[in-house]
């Protein structure tokens, strides 16, 4: 399948527009992506400065009530699973492929809100402090999140290399993580109680 950066961007664009009007986004919020897209600029790649797409997963149990949450090694916090996102993955595979790449868990599904909407929960920019071994200035992600859903009882298995363990929280604890995503993910009724 041949990869196309122009249409990669347009898509995005096409996506960061449904998902300002469905949850009244103030269009600065994504200035920077924006401006990249404008220019022409390989969103795409993680070379790509100042800032590139990622992409990330809230992985929800079948109630609604409970976030599996990996402990980031390099951070050194509690965060959804995510990463860099990789052509030619549409942002959905790319949000599923990190969630069980760094969690192990099999058998998860994307929300059907997802499918409906083509658009994901949340768009986030963010920071990321320079890695000068690895030739990397301070950039920005540019994070497409996703709802996914992971059926009781599945194993959790933790790629090591890239996280210090994996646990499931309380939804609240999305609280400190990602306000907006909880926000809109309770304004849809995606979540219990």
């Amino acid at each position: 399948m041949s990869f196309d950066p122009t249409i990669f961007r347009q898509h995005v664009r096409k996506v960061l527009d449904g998902h300002a009007a469905a949850f009244g986004v103030h269009g600065a919020k994504h200035a920077v992506l924006r401006r990249q897209i404008e220019a022409g600029e390989d969103i795409h790649s993680r070379r790509t400065f100042p800032g590139h797409v990622t992409t990330s997963a809230f992985i929800l149990d079948e109630a609604g009530e409970r976030i599996l949450l990996i402990h980031h090694r390099s951070l050194g916090r509690w965060l959804q699973p995510g990463g860099h996102y990789e052509v030619p993955d549409t942002l959905e595979v790319s949000a599923l492929r990190e969630a069980v790449e760094e969690t192990g868990v099999e058998g998860l599904s994307l929300d059907p809100w997802h499918q409906a909407s083509g658009l994901p929960i949340d768009i986030d920019t963010h920071a990321i402090p320079a890695r000068p071994e690895r030739d990397e200035p301070e950039h920005w992600h540019h994070d497409f999140r996703y709802i996914l859903r992971a059926e009781e009882g599945r194993a959790i298995r933790p790629d090591l290399a890239e996280v210090h363990r994996a646990e499931w929280r309380g939804l609240a604890k999305l609280e400190e993580i990602a306000p907006l995503a909880l926000r809109n993910i309770r304004k849809l009724g995606l979540c219990g109680p």
